[in-house]
């Protein structure tokens, strides 16, 4: 509807996607739309039809902007350990938004011509994504992609086991997540675990009932939180807003109302089922 915000999200091409989380397509109506960026272990591209397109660096804390009025954006999600090619390391440009012209140089303008020229924002989203693919011609670190796999809350390995599972002394683990993720192994980890809640609060997951917890203690637990309060305090450092502020008072949706399951459905791959982890619960008890 003309003059409504809207921001839609849908899985990436099927060639991107070992590198890729979502694309989205966001459009701001007849005011400028506040959007809070929270830290998701990766890096973004935000492509303002028109505009001067940016790269979110990794963020580990929340960062608000301010979108003007009538604004298109294209934006792609890059997993955890994975991003476009630059020409930086990824730890200089933690919680950093810069001009994209600064990393690609010419080819920018080039795209942004050929992108204001696509006539819809579905077509110049499908032009970048034609771009990625072209450009991504190195893969990710493979022991990094471990790690990443090692540290989901469905999977986790102990920070301090992390090294010796990877056949890594700590400092290299360190060295090499700095490079790759932009961040340490256990700011990674704990970006990750908030982000599992997420994704189970936005798929509407059933807590597993362990501890006899439910509802957002619940869904807390079974992502690695200790309890409720740990996941507020988490909540409030990662986003600047405690988890009820966050989801609008439900486990389910978010408070700025939008659908983001194109994002989580990758991320929610993993996770072992229910019963499993009742299982697993019930061998621990034996």
């Amino acid at each position: 509807m003309a003059g409504v915000e809207s921001y839609v999200e849908r899985p990436p091409l099927p060639e991107l996607a070992r590198v890729v989380r979502t694309v989205w397509i966001q459009r701001t109506g007849d005011a400028a739309y506040v959007q809070r960026h929270l830290p998701t272990g990766g890096v973004e591209l935000h492509f303002p039809i028109g505009g001067r397109p940016q790269l979110v660096g990794p963020l580990t804390g929340p960062q608000v902007e301010v979108i003007p009025a009538h604004t298109t954006i294209v934006g792609v999600r890059f997993l955890p350990g994975t991003a476009p090619p630059l020409s930086a390391m990824l730890d200089d440009l933690v919680d950093q938004r810069l001009e994209l012209t600064e990393l690609w140089g010419s080819l920018v303008d080039r795209l942004v011509e050929t992108m204001a020229l696509a006539g819809t924002p579905e077509r110049a989203l499908l032009i970048l994504q034609g771009q990625l693919q072209r450009e991504f011609q190195g893969g990710a670190d493979p022991l990094v992609g471990e790690a990443v796999r090692a540290l989901m809350p469905w999977n986790p390995l102990p920070i301090d086991a992390l090294a010796g599972h990877l056949a890594l002394s700590p400092s290299q683990l360190r060295r090499r997540c700095l490079q790759s993720v932009g961040v340490t192994p256990k700011v990674l980890q704990r970006t990750l675990r908030f982000q599992g809640f997420l994704a189970l609060a936005q798929a509407g997951a059933t807590a597993t009932g362990r501890r006899g917890a439910d509802g957002m203690a619940g869904l807390a637990i079974d992502v690695g939180y200790a309890d409720q309060a740990h996941l507020s305090r988490e909540c409030l450092r990662l986003t600047g807003l405690t988890p009820s502020q966050l989801l609008g008072g439900t486990v389910d949706r978010c408070l700025c109302g939008h659908d983001h399951s194109a994002s989580y459905r990758p991320f929610l791959a993993g996770r072992r089922p229910v019963l499993d982890l009742f299982k697993t619960e019930l061998a621990r008890g034996a």
